[in-house]
């Protein structure tokens, strides 16, 4: 039923370190139907979005865990893609991510997200990327064998259909969250990213010297019918949200918008520049 070894070549990574379980059922997955170089973040890199590294010089180290081969870096997932193209010379086919310990529904966790940033940035150097994330709560919530067993099936599937028929025309990104396997009902659905995921708060407390610091936390939002909060959530879905990373507006400009350019136009051009 599926691809047989294959030349298709495919860099896998993730932002929840080298010994996330998540990481490794995605290489058991994939690793005799492609030719995969792991190259991932050592640490846990979540919600460092798409951060690259500009301060300090990156390291690689190699491992190998359960008879697999990591390659380690101490930058973000955002680094690995290039430090895996420019520095161990793999051109990947297809970049795979995760699998994501929690789910990255919504706009909000999209842009948080080191897995999703970083199949972002290959896509930005037009190599088309899909970020797993399940809704679990910890790395070892991947040993379940049912999860291992849907996680096996989608990112095969995801292989074969890029084989044969090519990556879906006039997407960059494919992000597939997976709901909590006491909620699949064995269905999946296409869906739009939802805007928010949390409504943030800030909580103020007080140390022992005195000195104030904070706390960031959120309320869950439910989304609605059609996104992929709602998918993954309420009808217990697999959700598959297809993203472009061209941030600009489509389909026109609004006359107003215009009008703003004309009044800036008019401000800056009584700028004395001697």
């Amino acid at each position: 039923m599926y691809i047989g070894v294959a030349d298709m070549k495919v860099l896998l990574l993730n932002d929840d370190g080298i010994h996330c379980e998540g990481l490794h059922v995605l290489y058991r997955s994939i690793r005799d139907f492609c030719e995969v170089l792991v190259l991932t973040p050592e640490e846990p890199r979540s919600a460092t979005g798409h951060g690259i590294t500009l301060h300090k010089p990156l390291r690689i180290n190699k491992y190998v865990l359960n008879d697999m081969v990591i390659y380690g870096t101490n930058g973000t997932p955002s680094d690995a893609v290039h430090l895996a193209i420019n520095v161990m010379g793999f051109n990947p086919d297809l970049i795979m991510s995760g699998v994501n310990v929690g789910d990255n529904t919504s706009i909000q966790n999209i842009l948080y997200s080191g897995t999703l940033s970083a199949a972002i940035e290959g896509a930005l150097l037009g190599i088309p990327g899909v970020a797993f994330s399940a809704d679990v709560s910890s790395c070892s919530d991947f040993n379940d064998e049912r999860l291992s067993e849907i996680i096996k099936i989608v990112t095969r599937s995801v292989l074969q259909f890029t084989k044969e028929v090519g990556f879906p025309k006039g997407v960059d990104v494919l992000s597939i969250n997976i709901p909590s396997i006491n909620k699949f009902k064995g269905c999946v659905k296409v869906t739009r990213a939802a805007k928010l995921r949390f409504k943030q708060y800030v909580e103020k407390r007080i140390d022992p010297r005195g000195k104030p610091y904070y706390w960031l936390y959120g309320e869950t939002l439910m989304g609605e019918e059609g996104t992929d909060i709602y998918t993954v959530h309420v009808e217990g879905c697999i959700s598959i949200t297809p993203l472009r990373v061209d941030l600009n507006v489509q389909g026109g400009i609004s006359e107003g918008f215009y009008e703003f350019i004309k009044f800036l136009e008019k401000n800056v051009g009584k700028v004395r520049l001697y």
